[in-house]
């Protein structure tokens, strides 16, 4: 299946790093991009004993809505630089609330594009996006790292394997992205565990039957997370792209156990496409 339709959620402020990959990959594969700029109408907090100004919360919702505007601007003015069909469109998100208008727009794509979350600057909004992408909207996630300039890039792609149903998805998932890699290695993080026969023969032989030849690749990590080594194969490596299921375990176990998905979703430095 060819990948035609790609959803992006444009970021209201900083480089727009999403914008800029799902722009950049939409140009390499004909796909119609869409851009959704999030407009958050506030909500006056329960608590309150006094009300809040009427006038005070139009002025926010209006500067919030003049923000996603603003930026749609941007994605329009990119859009057309780069020559790919687009459309832009502000979603409008109850303050605080859930991600139910964000995912609707996303379900009927083939991939949604979006930023990491700055944990340093505790960006629970972002990471509420994210979580609700991976597991409402049944499409799989491009998650972009907020830091440096990146463009996309397959020349080197590497899967993250440990034969999980996630893991299943996140490559099936992925096949019309595997089509434009240049090199595909199959990484496995040995922790110790026993496994029956060659580790990732059968997942070679599912992408070989797809016409893709792939390396596979044994890591240990008797002394680091999982996240850390398939990190440390990332830039010993020179890979441009991370295909992985995301929260096989629990959100909770993840991040208190810091499970794979929450550590590349801190630490990832180059994109990663998650289905759950």
């Amino acid at each position: 299946m060819a990948l035609k339709d790609i959803t992006t959620l444009v970021d209201l402020r900083g480089p727009k790093n999403a914008m800029n990959v799902a722009l950049d990959l939409a140009g390499r594969t004909e796909a119609h991009v869409t851009g959704l700029a999030l407009a958050y109408n506030p909500v006056m907090p329960g608590y309150l004993i006094a009300p809040m100004p009427a006038d005070y919360l139009e002025q926010a919702r209006k500067q919030s809505e003049d923000d996603a505007k603003a930026a749609l601007q941007e994605f329009n003015a990119a859009s057309d630089r780069n020559g790919v069909k687009y459309e832009g469109r502000v979603v409008q998100m109850a303050g605080g609330g859930a991600a139910d208008p964000f995912i609707a727009q996303c379900r009927l794509s083939d991939l949604i594009v979006m930023g990491q979350y700055d944990a340093e600057r505790g960006d629970a909004i972002g990471e509420v996006l994210i979580e609700a992408a991976l597991f409402d909207s049944g499409v799989p996630v491009m998650i972009v790292p907020y830091a440096g300039k990146p463009k996309f890039s397959a020349e080197h792609v590497m899967i993250a394997w440990d034969g999980s149903a996630t893991a299943v998805h996140a490559i099936r998932s992925s096949l019309p992205l595997l089509q434009l890699a240049g090199k595909i290695t199959v990484v496995m993080v040995d922790r110790g565990q026993k496994r029956d026969g060659e580790p990732g023969a059968e997942v070679a032989t599912y992408l070989a039957r797809h016409g893709f030849k792939v390396n596979l690749e044994t890591v240990a990590s008797p002394d680091t997370s999982v996240a850390d080594a398939m990190l440390n194969f990332v830039s010993d490596n020179g890979v441009d792209m991370v295909v992985m299921g995301g929260y096989g375990h629990s959100r909770m176990r993840e991040f208190v156990l810091g499970g794979a998905t929450y550590g590349m979703l801190k630490s990832m430095t180059v994109p990663v496409v998650m289905a759950h």
